[in-house]
């Protein structure tokens, strides 16, 4: 499991849901920018992985379960 495919299953997770990565921020109670692309790499270029408590609060404010949002972790090209 790298960063590209953590992203990934978060951006395909909120569109299965129905909703834009920043839906599904704001539906969690997160800050409505907390999934863009934008700060997915620190200022130094430097990888910024979400934290549990994030994927956590995604999986409670849409009544997944952790096998809901980890089928979205593929081995794709991008992602090996």
């Amino acid at each position: 499991m790298n960063h590209y495919q953590i992203w990934h299953a978060i951006e395909m997770f909120a569109r299965e849901h129905g909703m834009t990565c920043s839906g599904l921020a704001k539906r969690s109670g997160l800050d409505p920018t907390t999934f863009n692309k934008s700060k997915r790499e620190t200022v130094f270029g430097q990888p910024r992985w979400p934290s549990t408590g994030t994927i956590s609060k995604i999986l409670s404010a849409t009544n997944a379960s952790p096998q809901d949002f980890f089928k979205f972790i593929t081995d794709d090209e991008k992602g090996k």
